[in-house]
């Protein structure tokens, strides 16, 4: 932090910036602010632009080009407030990048049994899911998830009670989504997901997308300074922001631990953005905070430049109460509370170098997604493998006391029979008391209840992966309208409807006529799943016809294109 008021970033001494990097100013209005010279030892004097944050308290200042890798560079600016002003310096080094393959993890195809298909919308084969518990006491609202990496099309998720799917959205293959979830932008809530290239090496290139309750796109966030939004987390802030994580790879000297002098290591990047502007008004980085001896990831004995050491793996943010920064690193076993003003670590728990004494069952490996919840705990996905450290994966409630700096057990779930998660999961706390445990690799969802019971309990077919899973409430409004086929029988045929992403249909109606003009209601029946099939009286008369979607009151939400009733 510099000049009192604002924070800096690069962090004044850091040594992993990038060549792309922007100086980013916060904390007072851009007016205040004035970049006096930017030069670079290698390149000289930069030019550029200052450009504000849209929140109104500071400025990002963009290079016209970038930075040498290797170079230190000397940034001058100077803050004007009250009529008094002082002068802000920086200084930081340009990492040397390492660059290495972007080829996509493999994928299973799987069976074409395992794939969901529909008459109504050929274009969408999701995974099945299987539904083997559920029950009356489970908590309201649907399931969010977002399979890839084995059968069926990837792509975000939501499914009902039932596992029924509600919407969803296919992506390319080898695109994946993750983090599917609902969040608030602009004081309302709306879908976010990330979405990319899962790469061999465990990390995402990509970018996070908003989209409306109409699924309309109203905003992608992308990771600044020359990097790419990682798969690992993207939580929206109400004042406009986006905490993200990225993955930034430098050549290193790793002889300390155990590698060679002219090694290569994964660094950890944590950015907040602006999402309306775009960009980074703060960066966090594992390696100017973490020593690479907190790690319990091995060397690789092999090429570590094509297979940089992963020391920290950054895997979940969470904002705290007091301006904090909750990050989790699964490679240390540890998750840290950081100062983003100053960048400094606040306290560990986990690890090596625990800030508190864990008490017995408190000691996480490989978490994921620790979460502050209201009454001050903390959950926690353990994952306990890969290698396996605990017999099983669970779900675990911490609390941490900073007056006498021991961690306690206050709750602990687990699947029966056992369930090992090697990578991924996730942990929410449900509004009702609930809890709901991904357990990633494997794609299991199951609900808890309060004291521990499985209420509920959801499959993906072998080798489809999601990440994490949630459930929400969330109200969608399509803004197509309705599908519809018809399929010619011995009798009056059937036709098939659907309405992706609909949330509030109850039955279906089918029109039909002689022409588009003269269509009168011939069938009604209730909803059933994503697709209905609606048998039609015979001698039904034709060609055209349109379903209408109805509420529960019998009102139309919405009506499909005029089609055909033409075997």
């Amino acid at each position: 932090m510099l000049a009192g008021a604002v924070t800096v970033s690069p962090l004044p001494g850091s040594r992993d910036a990038t060549p792309q990097t922007q100086i980013s100013f916060a904390g007072v209005p851009a007016s205040e602010l004035s970049v006096q010279s930017v030069v670079g030892s290698a390149t000289g004097t930069h030019s550029g632009r200052l450009q504000a944050y849209s929140q109104g308290d500071g400025a990002s200042f963009l290079p016209a080009r970038p930075f040498a890798e290797g170079e230190r560079v000397t940034v001058r600016a100077r803050l004007t407030a009250g009529g008094r002003r002082s002068a802000l310096l920086d200084t930081f080094v340009v990492a040397r990048t390492d660059r290495i393959s972007t080829t996509p993890t493999a994928t299973h195809p799987g069976r074409s049994t395992e794939e969901q298909s529909f008459h109504s919308r050929p274009d969408l084969r999701p995974p099945v899911v299987a539904v083997t518990a559920s029950s009356p006491a489970a908590a309201p609202g649907d399931l969010f998830m977002a399979p890839y990496a084995g059968a069926g099309q990837p792509g975000p998720m939501i499914l009902d009670g039932s596992g029924s799917v509600v919407w969803f959205k296919p992506l390319p293959a080898h695109v994946a989504a993750t983090n599917f979830r609902v969040q608030e932008y602009g004081g309302k809530p709306v879908l976010t997901w990330w979405q990319g290239n899962i790469t061999l090496h465990g990390f995402g290139l990509g970018n996070d997308v908003i989209e409306d309750d109409s699924y309309t796109k109203i905003a992608a966030v992308r990771a600044g300074n020359g990097l790419q939004a990682d798969l690992h987390d993207f939580q929206l802030t109400p004042r406009g922001t986006a905490v993200i994580t990225a993955y930034q790879t430098v050549m290193c000297n790793i002889s300390g631990v155990g590698g060679p002098a002219e090694g290569a290591v994964v660094n950890g990047v944590v950015q907040e953005i602006d999402v309306r502007t775009g960009l980074v008004r703060m960066q966090w980085t594992s390696l100017d905070h973490v020593g690479l001896a907190e790690s319990y990831e091995p060397v690789r004995r092999f090429d570590v430049l094509a297979y940089p050491y992963d020391y920290f793996h950054v895997n979940s943010i969470d904002a705290l109460p007091e301006g904090g920064l909750l990050v989790s690193s699964r490679n240390t076993w540890a998750f840290y509370d950081i100062e983003p003003r100053t960048g400094r670590i606040a306290w560990r728990a986990g690890g090596k170098h625990s800030t508190f004494a864990e008490a017995s069952g408190t000691r996480t490996a490989f978490q994921h997604d620790p979460r502050l919840l209201p009454n001050g705990t903390i959950s926690v996905f353990d994952n306990g493998a890969s290698p396996t450290i605990h017999p099983q994966s669970r779900g675990v409630v911490l609390s941490l006391n900073g007056q006498t700096r021991t961690t306690t057990l206050v709750q602990q779930l687990v699947h029966t029979p056992p369930l090992v998660a090697k990578s991924q999961g996730n942990m929410q706390a449900l509004a009702n008391g609930d809890w709901l445990l991904d357990f990633g690799q494997i794609a299991d969802v199951s609900e808890f209840s309060p004291q521990g019971s499985l209420l509920f309990d959801a499959h993906l077919p072998a080798n489809v992966e999601s990440y994490r899973a949630f459930r929400f409430a969330w109200e969608g409004h399509p803004a197509h309208g309705p599908s519809f086929v018809y399929a010619a029988g011995a009798q009056g045929g059937t036709v098939y409807a659907s309405w992706n992403g609909a949330t509030q249909v109850a039955s279906w109606r089918v029109l039909a006529g002689g022409s588009p003009t003269t269509l009168a209601p011939v069938a009604q029946v209730a909803r059933t799943g994503f697709e209905t099939a609606i048998a039609l009286p015979a001698g039904v008369s034709g060609p055209d016809a349109q379903v209408q979607a109805l509420d529960a009151s019998g009102n139309p939400l919405g009506a499909s294109a005029v089609g055909s009733l033409r075997g």
